[in-house]
């Protein structure tokens, strides 16, 4: 058993008696004081609450889950936690989503990778507090010295004899008793629930169809909003609405900024009306086409206007003296986020504050847009979060929020603004195009002993990610990036940045091991024995967890022993990566079938610490590896003078179930705190495909995506 002394201020906050009796445990995700206090009330505004875990006298466990469901799990990652400290009957475990309360709760923001490692702690205490109380509740029921006492499944135990009470009967009495300042922590290796393979708590409601996501909601009385946006560079010059207006069902036109919405009693009368609209725009700023990126591109690389991002040694010398030097670019689009749901959010504006409704990843951010906008203090305005049929981050951002807010305040009403399929697409906020530049020195040896890559990107700021492997591996290595300001709007993506550049750095390092002539995967294991032995500045990333992961894709892929039907090698590509604070290597696997490259199956092996529940892990990875090669195989979108080529799934191309690869999942089993697990296995799997397409055909990609390249269109 772990100990964890809470010092002068106690980590759980309040424990109260419901109306109906039983325990309620409020519970602050940093340290905060606590107090346990009696009350015939819920006590929900309680200051510096943050999150609440109560028990009725039935023995139902109620979790509020703060944070946004995405897709990722976490509003049953969250409460297997809780339940696993608690000792609680997983079926009696009920999930709530709570509301957006900055007062009671930190970080909610469905990002980054970083619920589960922000709150992991917090959690943990929240059920040992809890079960703690249980305990000392039913000793003092017994008469008997706590130590005596035990809890499995719900119920507190007396092996002596024989009694046993159940959390429900013991839920008032504890909530009389002091919140206590130690608690203690399971180990590891006791858990029963954490690393279990647990459903999806909202699989019920998924499959039947039951009102989850954002447009589901629907309040008596709304009206539905529909927007017509300007391309990029372009603004509104002129507006006739006369037809839309007079059309059933319509409300009303109204303009903001450079936006036309059409409002009116129905999504299919508003869409019809927006499409009667006649709209005349005009220039506003350059009007960019992907042939310029392309120029543009070349003259960031050629110029000399980079930032310096990192330096170590010296470079010049380096590959003045070099044996050998090989140099490679490689390039990626634009992308969408392309959420099944596309972006959509309730808002009504009253005179006393603001009502939101809707999928968001960063409800304070919307909350603190609306309110900036409006005038008013975020204390006005609420939010409610529903569940999101996907983001990809494209929910980070607030922009839909706000027209909704802007809508509903023009027509003084309730309003739901819906995006069609072609707004989502051509409305902006995409992945960066970027363009990479490498160089590395290798010595007669062999030995990589120069390094240098420059990041040419168009809004995406810094591109690279200095510090990364190989950085601190290679004395001599220069980093720099420079960046392109354009009317074209862009945004994170999954797994920001390293979506691409994990393909990019990892694709150039099997070009290095392949002129060093040495086995790929060999030759990333020496640069980390040397980052290890003799490293070169300051190392960013956990040398021993990349090489265990390293380890164990070689081992469940069979690496360069795996032999095909015929007994011929398999064609086997290498990636590995260290993103968001996890590590994942992976083996992909090509055939050419039919004289074209097939990738039949992945092997990947992750490092993410402690796994929380075995089936949403799983699939986090299959999600990641299916979005990093889809996007790496087919994703693109291109321009004309500010206005996107592609609008819709008939002209944006998607991977397709049927060229899904098998993909082995493994996890390296350690207890390390939870790292994070909702980005990372994303940027590797575009470096394994390509890395295994060059086995298999000879052919080395070196843009996305992969089916438009010459390369690959060549294989026969």
């Amino acid at each position: 058993m772990q100990i964890l002394a809470n010092s002068s201020r106690r980590n759980f906050l309040k424990i109260v008696a419901t109306a109906g009796g039983g325990l309620v445990l409020g519970f602050n995700w940093a340290d905060s004081e606590a107090s346990a206090t009696s009350a015939t009330h819920f006590a929900p505004a309680a200051v510096d609450f943050n999150s609440y875990l109560s028990i009725s006298p039935q023995g139902v466990v109620t979790i509020l889950s703060p944070n946004p469901e995405v897709g990722q799990g976490i509003k049953t990652a969250f409460p297997i936690i809780v339940a696993e400290e608690l000792d609680a009957d997983w079926t009696k475990v009920v999930v709530e989503q709570a509301p957006l309360d900055t007062k009671k709760f930190e970080r909610q923001v469905a990002g980054g990778s970083g619920s589960i490692p922000h709150s992991w702690e917090r959690l943990r205490k929240a059920g040992a507090t809890a079960r703690q109380m249980l305990v000392e509740a039913g000793a003092k029921r017994w008469n008997v010295p706590t130590a005596e006492c035990t809890t499995s499944t719900g119920f507190v135990l007396h092996s002596s004899s024989g009694r046993k009470l159940s959390y429900g009967e013991l839920a008032t009495e504890a909530s009389q008793l002091s919140v206590p300042n130690n608690v203690k922590l399971k180990a590891v290796k006791d858990f029963k629930l954490i690393g279990s393979s647990i459903k999806n708590v909202d699989n019920p409601k998924i499959i039947t169809g039951k009102p989850l996501f954002g447009l589901d909601f629907y309040r008596e009385g709304m009206l539905f909003a529909m927007i017509q946006r300007p391309a990029f560079g372009y603004k509104l010059k002129s507006l006739n609405a006369d037809a839309a207006k007079a059309m059933s069902g319509i409300v009303n036109v109204v303009t903001f900024e450079n936006s036309v919405a059409v409002v009116g009693k129905s999504t299919w009368q508003v869409k019809k009306a927006k499409d009667a609209l006649k709209i005349e725009w005009e220039k506003a700023d350059a009007l960019e086409s992907t042939a310029d990126h392309n120029r543009i591109f070349k003259e960031l690389l050629d110029g000399s206007g980079a930032t310096v991002r990192r330096k170590d040694g010296d470079v010049d010398a380096a590959f003045k003296n070099a044996a050998k030097v090989v140099k490679a670019e490689y390039q990626c689009p634009f992308l969408p986020h392309n959420p099944l749901e596309p972006m959509n959010f309730f808002a009504h504006v009253r005179p006393d504050g603001a009502e939101l409704v809707g999928p968001t990843q960063t409800p304070e951010l919307a909350r603190n847009e609306t309110a900036k906008l409006l005038g008013i203090t975020p204390d006005k305005v609420s939010v409610q979060l529903t569940r999101m049929g996907g983001g990809f981050g494209r929910r980070l951002k607030a922009d839909y929020v706000v027209e909704a807010v802007q809508v509903s305040k023009l027509v003084n009403a309730p309003v739901k603004v819906i995006w069609s399929r072609e707004d989502d697409m051509t409305g902006g906020s995409y992945r960066p195009a970027v363009r990479y530049r490498f160089e590395a020195a290798l010595d007669a040896q062999g030995n990589m002993v120069g390094y240098k890559l420059r990041g040419a990107s168009i809004n995406a700021g810094n591109s690279t990610r200095e510090d990364n492997f190989p950085a601190g591996a290679v004395d001599n290595l220069l980093i720099d990036s420079v960046d392109h300001k354009s009317p074209i709007t862009t945004g994170p993506w999954r797994a920001p940045i390293t979506n691409f550049l994990a393909f990019a750095e990892q694709s150039f390092m099997d070009e290095v091991a392949q002129a060093a002539g040495k086995d790929p995967v060999q030759f990333r294991l020496e640069l980390l024995d040397k980052a290890k032995q003799k490293p070169a500045g300051a190392i960013k990333y956990d040398i021993d967890r990349m090489k265990g992961v390293i380890n164990l894709a070689v081992e469940k892929s069979g690496w360069g022993k795996k032999k095909d039907a015929n007994g011929k090698p398999v064609a086997q590509g290498f990636s590995v990566y260290f993103s968001h604070r996890s590590y994942v290597a992976q083996v992909g696997e090509v055939a050419v079938v039919k004289g074209k490259p097939v990738l039949q199956k992945v092997y990947s092996a992750a490092d993410c610490g402690v796994i929380i529940n075995q089936s949403g892990s799983q699939q986090q990875v299959r999600g990641c590896i299916v979005d990093g090669i889809g996007h790496a195989m087919y994703g693109n979108i291109t321009f004309k003078d500010g206005v996107p080529e592609q609008k819709n799934f008939n002209e944006y191309r998607l991977i397709r179930l049927n060229e899904i690869p098998e993909i082995d999942v493994h996890f390296v089993q350690n207890e390390i705190d939870p790292t994070g697990l909702g980005e990372p296995s994303l940027p590797p799997a575009g470096g394994a495909v390509a890395n295994a397409i060059y086995k298999a055909t000879g052919k080395r990609l070196r843009s996305q995506p992969f089916v438009e390249q010459e390369e690959f269109k060549s294989v026969s």
